[in-house]
């Protein structure tokens, strides 16, 4: 006897859509078939989509930013926010600021997981002081214990590492085996136009908009890439929002450059006509990249479809709209000053369904890559999550397509406050919600309890084993010994 079977549903995998019962046993699916038998408990999904639950693996969760402001959401009210969105597994960020050690931030990181969390959760590592001792001990121990993606940014004063020092993470990536990921913003060209701006008085949050031109992107894409091909090893560039950086992506991969990238549903579903609005009000919907127009829309949906970008993250940014999260100097708040980023974990996923798979833009499949599959892929957990198969994880997402709602943040989990999207209506909503084989969400009620979710150790990302079996030397990485044993051990 099973312990859950769910019966009749039409089920979506990364590969086909099909009818069959699913059948859970001890946690993981156990098997997938025509009337198998009953369980301890059988759900009826007919008329239902039956899909995995999904991998957000861009979320900013119970975390400072470098300016000393803490995010709205803790591991409990954002792990209850994503699973009411069907998500089952976040991969958010432990965060080292300057003066901070790695194995401190991880160790402090992990305890405030284990306490709230009631989904599973991996970690990335934020990295924003480059020394001799994380290179040589901190980054492998941490990358061999289960934390093998690290982020990196190109901006943000207290955060952002020059060439050199990327060229030394990425060196430790990829003999360690771990994933690079990039905020890819050219620092001072932001700086220079924001600074224009301000002598000008320019200081709404429109202006966020102007000053994070997409030149920006565009260069430190470009320059990341570069970086990442003089030592032959794979990264992964975050948040994604214009055709310009998609087309420096596109054309990269095309020569053969190993570069990933992600996008976020703030550049499928805003634009910079959001940020235009009287007082502070536009501030709601500045992050960074900034969204920008229509036709940039168009393009991010073309690179999802084509492949360019295969990651589809939330992102999720939780600032208070008030002076302890977004507005820190309360109505004299410039652009400069707000802090950047908006909130996504709960409707990243409603938000696809609804204006990719039910419009028919993307296939079920496409979906399901897209918002779990790629993820686990990617940052090495393709062994127990991201797909309905025999021996994964039973983290599952039974979806109404007839469900429809207007987005309201009353009617939210997180603890923001807001949602950039207010009175969008949309189509199929996840009403049972199923992680390790237990009924997290049913009846629009959280079943779960806090601190049931696990961490998750993430093995070597697929794309760093596949790179090893494909090395592509250049002239500096053959004479300096930057292969050799960093790939043999793949």
């Amino acid at each position: 006897m099973f312990d859950l079977t769910i019966r009749n549903g039409r089920i979506s995998t990364s590969q086909n859509t099909f009818v069959a019962d699913i059948g859970i046993q001890g946690g993981t699916i156990a098997a997938i078939g025509e009337n198998l038998p009953a369980g301890r408990r059988d759900i009826d999904a007919q008329g239902l989509w039956v899909m995995p639950g999904g991998i957000d693996s861009h979320a900013h969760i119970e975390q400072a930013s470098s300016a000393g402001v803490m995010c709205a959401d803790d591991f409990y009210s954002a792990t209850v926010s994503a699973a009411f969105g069907g998500t089952t597994c976040v991969i958010p960020f432990a965060a080292q600021h300057k003066g901070q050690q790695v194995p401190e931030v991880v160790a402090a990181y992990a305890k405030l997981a284990a306490e709230k969390a009631v989904i599973d959760y991996g970690f990335h590592l934020i990295l924003s002081e480059i020394t001799p001792q994380m290179l040589e001990q901190d980054l492998p121990r941490a990358i061999a214990e289960g934390i093998t993606s690290l982020k990196v940014y190109m901006t943000y004063d207290k955060l952002k590492i020059d060439d050199f020092q990327m060229l030394d993470v990425l060196e430790v990536a990829g003999r360690e085996g771990a994933m690079v990921m990039v905020h890819a913003e050219n620092h001072d060209v932001i700086r220079w136009i924001a600074r224009r701006l301000l002598d000008k008085g320019l200081t709404a949050p429109k202006f966020h908009g102007v000053a994070h031109d997409a030149i920006a992107e565009i260069e430190a894409s470009s320059r990341a890439i570069h970086l990442a091909n003089l030592l032959d090893v794979p990264i992964l560039l975050v948040h994604i929002s214009g055709p310009e950086a998609i087309e420096v992506i596109r054309s990269a991969r095309q020569l053969g450059s190993k570069v990933h990238a992600e996008t976020c549903p703030q550049y499928l579903f805003l634009t910079a006509e959001d940020m235009d609005q009287e007082g502070l009000e536009g501030a709601k919907f500045c992050c960074s990249p900034p969204v920008r127009d229509k036709a940039a829309q168009d393009k991010v949906w073309q690179g999802l479809l084509d492949g360019t970008l295969g990651i589809y993250s939330s992102d999720h940014a939780p600032y208070k709209f008030d002076e302890s999260g977004k507005l820190p100097k309360g109505d004299a708040t410039t652009f400069k000053e707000m802090a950047n980023g908006v909130p996504g974990l709960e409707l990243r996923l409603p938000l696809l369904f609804s204006e990719g798979l039910l419009t028919g833009r993307l296939t079920p499949e496409e979906f399901v890559r897209l918002t779990a599959t790629n993820h686990a892929y990617m940052y090495g957990l393709q062994k127990r999550k991201g797909d309905i198969a025999v021996g994964l994880d039973a983290d599952i997402a039974i979806w109404d397509p007839q469900a429809q709602r207007s987005v309201r943040w009353s009617d939210l989990h997180d603890q923001v406050g807001y949602t950039p999207y207010e009175g969008r209506v949309v189509n199929g909503w996840p009403i049972t919600v199923i992680s390790r084989g237990e009924v997290v969400v049913e009846n629009a009620q959280l079943q779960a309890e806090r601190g049931r979710g696990q961490f998750l150790p993430c093995e070597c990302p697929e794309p760093i084993l596949q790179a090893a079996q494909q090395p592509k030397p250049s002239d500096a990485s053959q004479w300096l010994g930057l292969k050799g044993k960093a790939w043999q051990q793949y």
